[in-house]
């Protein structure tokens, strides 16, 4: 076993570590290895170790070794005031040449994931989305919420007969699911009362956007004995700040130095606003006029004026907007005099949820199941209603577009280990 690179003390050291850069003079050469915990500067003085010198001469970046030596303290090196001075070598593995750089286009960096992940900016990626899950995981589990995993191969469509990916399944075929909602929902009949899931979600969206990806990462909640949808507002934006105050601590610094972002833990509440108040606000600040056909739902471009005019109105990066038309909402949201109990988040700009108090009572969802033509491919879905069901709502946010926003990315495909789109199913 080789010690961690963060964990060596002064004295004689063996440790292992991957070849971040080297530079080679006349008589001593200086090399930085690393491994997931940290780096550290390597000192080899060629004239008392010719043959280590002369191994590390022919290794390039990515090249994985043993190395041998004395660490010392030391003031003048910067990489955590100490260094080792190398002894011997053993190489584990030998690298070819880099084929990307770090000023690549995206499309190139994903073909060689791997490698450009190696960089240190990409790697904080994933240790912020880690934590970010982990902080929600643990505000939900403090609160009586239980983690379950729902099948992704499903015999219909999760909420539409559209944009699902179609399986051959044996001697028939199924579907992957587009979330987790069904069996969120069977859950609350089943008497969990409060549940959530971290799985994978599919959309056979031919859609080429910067937020969007035909495999994804959903977070998803329900909660029974809710009273209506504020209930369930009131749990995300609690998770949310929760959650972001957690990352802050521990990678606010280290996100303000990579992507010169400062993160911002949010007053509750969020703000709230109609749709339609929402779009009066737009047209009176910033001469912007839905189109007549459109008003029922938020567009793309009131979408990004709406981060804008959180921060001016209320002086926060997150807005609920409420109040949209039955027309895009799903049949499974409640309705109150014909407008469904639901909401949308958004984020500096970005959609990241959608949320409502949903249809427990079966003869009102079967109706509004019908009113979309989908009564007979939602069947066995609607059976989980029809032995009694408590009045629920729950969400489900892309954990991979929070964490695009989180950290001020340009693009959905940053922020994944791997990207899923209409062109992209490899590596």
């Amino acid at each position: 076993m080789y010690t961690q690179i963060s964990k060596l003390n002064e004295g004689k050291v063996k440790f292992m570590g991957m070849i971040d850069t080297v530079r080679d003079k006349k008589n001593i050469q200086f090399i930085v290895l690393k491994d997931f915990s940290g780096k550290i500067q390597v000192t080899v003085d060629k004239v008392k170790y010719p043959e280590v010198g002369n191994t590390f001469y022919h290794l390039l970046p990515g090249s994985v070794v043993v190395v041998e030596g004395e660490l010392v303290k030391s003031e003048y090196v910067k990489m955590g005031g100490q260094e080792v001075y190398a002894e011997s070598v053993e190489v584990l593995s030998d690298a070819e040449a880099n084929p990307i750089a770090e000023e690549s286009n995206i499309d190139n960096r994903i073909d060689y994931r791997w490698i450009d992940l190696r960089v240190e900016k990409n790697t904080l990626i994933f240790k912020v989305q880690s934590e970010f899950t982990a902080a929600m995981r643990e505000f939900l589990l403090q609160r009586d919420f239980t983690e379950i995993h729902t099948p992704k191969l499903i015999a219909t469509a999760s909420e539409s007969g559209s944009e699902v990916f179609e399986v051959k399944y044996f001697n028939g075929k199924a579907y992957l699911a587009q979330s987790p909602q069904f069996y969120k929902q069977m859950a609350m009949a089943g008497g969990l009362g409060r549940i959530f899931e971290c799985a994978p979600v599919f959309r056979a969206e031919k859609s080429h956007s910067r937020k969007h990806a035909t495999e994804f990462t959903g977070f998803d909640l329900e909660m029974s004995g809710i009273e209506s949808f504020e209930d369930v507002m009131h749990i995300e934006e609690e998770l949310l700040t929760y959650a972001l105050k957690r990352v802050k601590e521990k990678y606010g610094d280290q996100i303000k130095e990579q992507f010169g972002v400062d993160v911002v833990v949010p007053s509750l509440p969020f703000p709230r606003i109609k749709l339609k108040d929402l779009y009066a606000e737009l047209k009176t600040r910033y001469g912007y006029t839905c189109p007549e056909d459109e008003q029922d739902d938020l567009t793309t471009e009131a979408e990004k004026l709406c981060g804008k005019f959180a921060l001016e109105a209320y002086n926060n990066e997150f807005i609920f907007v409420t109040d949209y038309g039955a027309r895009k909402r799903a049949f499974y949201h409640m309705r109150k005099d014909g407008i469904p109990q639901g909401y949308d988040l958004i984020w500096k700009g970005v959609e990241i949820t959608t949320g409502a108090q949903r249809e427990h009572r079966y003869a009102q969802l079967k109706a509004q199941a019908e009113e979309k033509g989908l009564a007979k491919d939602v069947e066995f879905y609607l059976q989980f209603f029809k032995y009694g069901c408590p009045p629920h709502g729950g969400f489900g946010l892309g954990l991979d577009r929070m964490t695009m926003n989180l950290l001020e990315l340009q693009n959905l495909k940053e922020a994944m280990f791997l990207f899923r789109g209409p062109e992209r199913i490899t590596p």
